[in-house]
């Protein structure tokens, strides 16, 4: 393998596993879909803990998938990876 496809594949790599898992598929599906969501909206879209919600959108801002953009004293989530965008339409029509 070319080293320098093998920084590709690991980047790729990180994005599917970042992603594999139920709630943060809903979550990035979710905000492509309506862009700007705070965690309240994505919580009461999920039914799921606030605390859950705020751990599996760290993960997704660790991997580069999403940013937030703070708005007075609420946070607005954003995808900003194409890659990620590219996964999500693919497999959820």
């Amino acid at each position: 393998m070319d080293l320098g496809k093998k920084d590709i594949f690991d980047k790729k790599s990180e994005i599917l596993k970042s992603l594999a898992h139920p709630i943060r598929l809903c979550i990035v599906h979710g905000l492509m879909e309506q862009e700007g969501r705070n965690v309240s909206t994505i919580q009461s879209c999920l039914n799921a803990p606030q605390s859950t919600i705020s751990q599996h959108l760290a993960k997704l801002k660790a991997a580069g998938i999403i940013e937030g953009k703070r708005n007075g004293t609420e946070i607005n989530y954003y995808v900003i990876d194409e890659d990620a965008k590219k996964i999500i339409s693919s497999i959820i029509k």
